[in-house]
């Protein structure tokens, strides 16, 4: 099967599952969107919901942020995977939004990169959903199903991006990130999965990679 008709197909399933793709990191503005992405490196999406509401009931703007210290975000931020590291670049961020932006998220990669703890896949993410920029963030959910369905090989974060942004029309980008990383959690785990029970990996992987994840 060709790559552009699996990814019709594929379409097609998860806009069936997943017709609605609320964003999974509780927010209430766009600066809490990209700290709450910051923190989820590392970190799953229910963890960063667990913590955030104490430390934006505090700091719920970059204004009121960049007056914290560093040890009371990390105070709020304990939980989290590199919480020392991330809660020095929270407060960083929030200084440079305010030095450099008047204290505004920026509707730039270029932008967004710029700042601390801002990878290319936060950059997405944060563009994607709070401007409707497209965009294909990748995460690990993503990274692993792309390979497992033959629509890129697994080399690295930036080769899948360009592969799915190359096979996925535009239009689906900002949406389809979402769905995949929902089935990924919900039905397509990394281990102790039957590929020949899934009802995409079935159909979509090769047997050679069905023999490659059972040595795993």
């Amino acid at each position: 099967m060709k790559r552009s008709e699996k990814a019709e197909r594929i379409v097609a399933m998860l806009e069936e599952l997943y017709p609605e793709t609320p964003v999974p990191l509780d927010h209430q503005n766009d600066f809490q969107l990209l700290v709450a992405v910051l923190m989820s490196a590392q970190t799953t999406d229910l963890k960063v919901n667990q913590v955030t509401p104490a430390l934006f009931a505090k700091a719920p703007t970059p204004e009121a942020m960049a007056q914290l210290s560093v040890e009371t975000i990390l105070n709020d931020i304990r939980q989290v995977g590199l919480a020392p590291t991330k809660a020095k670049n929270i407060h960083r961020l929030s200084e440079l939004l305010i030095e450099r932006h008047g204290g505004v998220v920026p509707q730039s990669f270029e932008h967004l990169e710029n700042l601390p703890g801002v990878g290319h896949k936060t950059a997405g993410v944060v563009m994607a959903q709070s401007f409707g920029v497209p965009a294909f963030p990748i995460d690990t959910h993503i990274h692993r199903l792309a390979a497992r369905w033959g629509l890129s090989n697994d080399s690295t974060v930036e080769r899948t991006e360009r592969d799915l942004k190359a096979i996925f029309p535009k239009k689906l980008w900002n949406k389809l990130h979402l769905q995949i990383i929902f089935f990924g959690r919900e039905y397509c785990p990394a281990r102790g999965h039957d590929l020949t029970q899934c009802s995409i990996c079935s159909w979509t992987t090769t047997k050679k990679r069905i023999a490659l994840e059972k040595k795993r």
